[in-house]
């Protein structure tokens, strides 16, 4: 009988993890429990993904917003300090921000217009249009841009981040200033001590303020890259990827990540005898249509995983194949001659029409997207997934 099933990705229920706790453990614990009970079987290429979040937990991965603090200090000297570019979020950056200014006399606050980086909106394209303001070249008070435009609210949240920001930063004592621009050299007209706050754009960022004249220049990836006062930290990724865990502490995206996949891998080769892909994952990488939010604010999507997700599908689109190569075919003539082109497809199929309207993407990306909205972000209490079928095709 043929197979009708194909991709299937299922939650696991776990534990509450704590600090601490040995999460490889709990994890394959998890994985053998669900196999014991007869809930599914292992098959070929299976992966097993854990989330960021749980994995920096067990690991007490965090900082407090005043080690944060004496990191900027130490880094920036402790006087003006312009941070360009954050994203606007009350999980993901205003903690790191707090950090910031406790740790400066002045923050000169830098957003990017009409949106953030990932796509949170300060307002709609349309109404610059309507002013005659050009994002590219116009530089705007706080003054000026509610002037125009009125208070900001967040599409979804209903969050005035404009006057959030400015909030946290006066209650931790330091003076700020609010400016619209789009060029980041623009900050040096106010201080030449600059925090890159953007993710994917940061190094970017950082060039070009160098250039244009710079005297210290880190990026979020700087700060917390080491230990302060026995705080978590990160060495490549430094307060990137983190979340606000308390009103005065951050949970850093984890470490050791390589290690951690290899090991759970391991362990379940040893007690089963097969093989199963592991990866860690945060954030998905899509855009949503209505908010125009891009979801990716971590700085990559997977940090670690297992040799076998290297690279990029290799797929036909069986679509094209049936439009076009196999347009005259009906029936099971049409399907025997489309399983004889998958079991013939070249090992790289990079540039071929058989392939157009395929996803040219790095497979942990796809499939931390696919996790990212199977756990997803609240009560699910699944943040161990397990895809199957997933690097199966037609013929199988």
């Amino acid at each position: 009988m043929q197979r009708r099933i194909g991709t299937v990705s299922r939650g696991l229920r776990a534990p509450i993890v704590k600090e601490g706790d040995d999460l490889r453990k709990i994890v394959v614990d998890t994985f053998m429990d669900c196999l014991n009970n007869g809930e599914f079987e292992i098959g070929k290429k299976d992966v097993l993904a854990i989330t960021e979040s749980i994995l920096a937990r067990s690991q007490k991965n965090y900082a407090t917003t005043d080690q944060l603090a004496k990191d900027v200090k130490e880094k920036l000297g402790g006087e003006t300090v312009g941070v360009v570019f954050p994203i606007l979020s009350r999980n993901r950056f205003a903690i790191c921000l707090r950090g910031i200014a406790k740790g400066c006399k002045k923050v000169v606050l830098m957003l990017s217009y009409p949106s953030d980086e990932v796509g949170n909106h300060l307002l709609d394209i349309d109404l610059l249009d309507e002013k005659g303001v050009d994002p590219y070249t116009d530089v705007l008070t706080q003054e000026e841009f509610e002037g125009m435009f009125g208070k900001s609210k967040h599409t979804f949240t209903d969050v005035d981040y404009v006057n959030y920001y400015k909030g946290l930063i006066e209650e931790e004592g330091a003076e700020a200033q609010i400016i619209f621009a789009n060029n980041p050299r623009k900050i040096l007209d106010y201080t030449d001590h600059v925090i890159c706050a953007d993710i994917h754009t940061r190094k970017r960022t950082k060039k070009h303020i160098l250039a244009a004249g710079g005297k210290v220049v880190v990026g979020l990836d700087e700060l917390l890259n080491a230990p302060v006062d026995g705080s978590g930290y990160n060495p490549d990724y430094g307060i990137l990827g983190s979340n606000k865990a308390t009103e005065n502490t951050i949970k850093l995206f984890p470490i050791n990540c390589q290690e951690f996949v290899d090991g759970i891998q391991a362990d379940i080769l040893e007690k089963t005898g097969k093989t199963i892909e592991v990866m860690v994952y945060g954030d998905g990488a899509f855009k949503d249509p209505v908010g125009k939010i891009w979801e990716l604010a971590d700085p990559v999507v997977s940090p670690g995983f297992t040799a076998g997700l290297n690279g990029q599908p290799n797929e036909l689109k069986l679509k094209y194949l049936a439009d076009n190569q196999f347009a005259h075919l009906r029936g099971d003539e049409l399907k025997d001659a489309i399983h004889q082109a998958i079991k013939e497809k070249d090992a790289n199929l990079k540039g071929k029409m058989d392939t157009e309207g395929t996803t040219p993407r790095q497979l942990p990306d796809l499939l931390g997207s696919l996790c990212d909205l199977t756990s997803g972000s609240g009560d699910k209490g699944t943040p161990f997934i397990y895809i199957q079928g997933y690097f199966d095709n037609y013929t199988d």
